[in-house]
């Protein structure tokens, strides 16, 4: 019998949902290769929830200042499209039905979004005293 995966992907018995996910796991390293211009191998990224919203970090594995200034540079123009609603990279990279996505898009103006810069990386921070935007970075932080 199959399975219905929340994305819309159905298994066959060829097919199981370990397999999927690890198709769907290079499927978004790929695409993250043509948004992040750092090496992703080479990174840690970290989602970390909380009750105001949460906290992403992109961290360099190594202290390689090349790495650590596009690894900076990019959160930078990320922190400037989110402040704007622009969620486009987030979306080209998991599907414009990624779980928060929408939510995020519409409600971006009540949600307080702050860039610092790490020794090693960069972060981002996600404020929001709206319980549903809460929610929505939550799962954006879990696809």
């Amino acid at each position: 019998m199959p399975m219905t995966h929340s994305e819309g992907m159905v298994h066959t018995e060829e097919m199981d949902h370990e397999m999927h996910m690890n198709g769907r796991q290079t499927e978004v390293a790929q695409l993250g290769r043509q948004i992040m211009p750092f090496d992703l191998e080479r990174t840690t990224h970290v989602f970390d929830k909380q009750a105001y919203g949460g906290i992403q970090q992109v961290l360099a594995d190594d202290s390689d200042p090349e790495q650590i200034a596009l690894i900076q540079t990019h959160l930078q123009e990320e922190f400037t499209r989110f402040q704007r609603g622009d969620f486009s990279d987030p979306a080209f990279i998991h599907g414009s039905d990624m779980p928060g996505l929408t939510a995020l898009q519409t409600g971006y103006e009540q949600i307080e979004v702050t860039y610092i810069e790490l020794s090693n990386g960069g972060q981002l921070t996600y404020s929001t005293d709206s319980p549903k935007l809460i929610e929505a970075i939550h799962a954006w932080f879990e696809a």
